[in-house]
């Protein structure tokens, strides 16, 4: 599928759909509860499907009605599945599962992806998991999918790398569930937010932990989730795209639905924009982003790394040189953003350098040309806001990738006004 984008004034209101982070975590905790938990507003997306493929295949019983979710959890007894487990593009599925499966009494679970699973690095996730009892290992021996994993957590001490904060999330999800206790230490931590949404979760549902800052987590074994009943919040990540479609020239763009409390990272991007110059008000549900003229800035993306590849883009409608930095864990993505965004951009004229953990974007008359999204869904829409804003036809190529998270995005454009078609010929 296509995206055939085209200069286009965008204006108007849109809704922005839930968020796949809180989705996912809703669905992997409902699975492990006792009961019936209720999941409200979740988002449909092709990762949100795959986490409940997957934990049904672990025993879950979940029904999917239209606005809302139930799930009837195992118990904290996982059940050995049928077959291979298939988290499909998903790596917070393939992660919390993981951990999941490390619970299993007996049998094993073999857990595989789409090839950009099968070359994510989950190999500090595995040695933590083996850490606290379980026997977890990669079948090729490359530290990727697929993964052989057995239980039984019984717990312990590990120390675990944080590049991706979905490693220490998934053993905080499946260590009170362990026999006994567990203590989890974190170094190097990216992406600090998304793992203080699950800490969040794991009190609402509660669990017992101590902490000592993000660095050090003592879980007592034997626990039991309560039922979730809860409304998921819109998705900042998804928001992104919006917000910054509405920062450029000639655009006015209100957004429904966010939270500005939420634990998510990414409402950093409303401050980020004010950085670069846009006009932003925020209201009781409703945050009203306008352009100005915008001015190239320093940006630590440590905490926001989905954030990276509409900021680059952004970066060459700015004035001067934006500097995006403190990204390593973007080049471990659903594929390595910073080159993708970089060779991308260069083919629609852009101003772009490398650097080992971030970007450097300078103004730069953008051309409409043929990009691809490597299969990337937030390369996908990136590219297509920013055919959006420049002479020319601009066609995104491997565009279903948008669907991971955001199935609804090109008709949210096209209700702003957006010169969007979607070509289904595969060329």
């Amino acid at each position: 599928m296509r995206f055939v984008c085209r200069r286009s004034r965008l204006r108007g209101e849109v809704r922005i759909p839930g968020s796949k982070s809180h989705t996912i975590r809703a669905v992997a905790i409902a699975s492990l509860a006792e009961g019936e938990s209720r999941i409200r507003l979740p988002l449909g997306s092709n990762d949100t499907w795959a986490a409940v493929g997957a934990y049904r295949a672990l025993g879950a019983e979940i029904e999917t009605g239209e606005g809302e979710w139930r799930v009837r959890g195992a118990g904290g007894e996982v059940k050995v599945p049928e077959d291979v487990v298939d988290v499909r593009n998903s790596g917070v599925t393939l992660h919390t599962a993981m951990a999941a499966c490390a619970l299993l009494r007996e049998g094993i679970a073999v857990l595989t992806g789409d090839e950009q699973i099968r070359r994510r690095p989950a190999g500090p996730l595995a040695r933590s998991l083996n850490d606290l009892g379980a026997n977890v290992r990669s079948t090729r021996g490359t530290d990727t999918a697929p993964f052989v994993v057995e239980g039984r957590l019984s717990g312990g001490e590990t120390t675990v790398e944080g590049l991706t904060s979905q490693h220490p999330t998934a053993l905080l999800i499946a260590a009170p569930l362990a026999e006994g206790d567990s203590v989890i230490r974190v170094v190097n931590l990216h992406e600090a937010p998304y793992l203080e949404m699950t800490l969040d979760w794991l009190r609402r549902q509660g669990i017992a932990f101590s902490q000592e800052g993000l660095t050090e987590f003592r879980v007592p074994g034997g626990q039991r989730y309560r039922p979730v009943d809860r409304a998921i919040p819109a998705d900042w990540s998804s928001a992104t795209f919006f917000l910054a479609a509405g920062a450029l020239q000639g655009n006015e763009v209100v957004l429904r639905g966010l939270d500005l409390n939420d634990t998510q990272g990414d409402k950093a991007v409303v401050a980020y924009l004010r950085e670069m110059g846009a006009e932003i008000e925020t209201g009781e549900d409703s945050i009203r982003v306008r352009a100005k003229e915008l001015r190239g800035c320093e940006l630590d993306l440590n905490a926001t790394p989905d954030a990276l590849p509409m900021l680059a883009v952004l970066g060459c409608f700015a004035r001067g040189e934006t500097r995006l930095v403190n990204v390593p864990q973007a080049r471990i993505k659903e594929t390595d953003r910073i080159a993708a965004m970089s060779a991308e951009l260069r083919k629609l004229g852009a101003d772009v350098e490398e650097m080992e953990d971030g970007m450097v974007v300078r103004e730069s008359a953008l051309r409409g040309a043929e990009v691809d999204s490597h299969r990337d869904h937030r390369i996908a829409m990136a590219l297509a806001v920013a055919g959006c804003a420049i002479p020319g036809e601009t066609v995104v190529r491997q565009a279903e990738a948008a669907a991971v998270t955001f199935p609804q995005f090109a008709d949210r454009m096209r209700g702003i006004g957006a010169r969007l078609d979607v070509d289904e010929e595969h060329h």
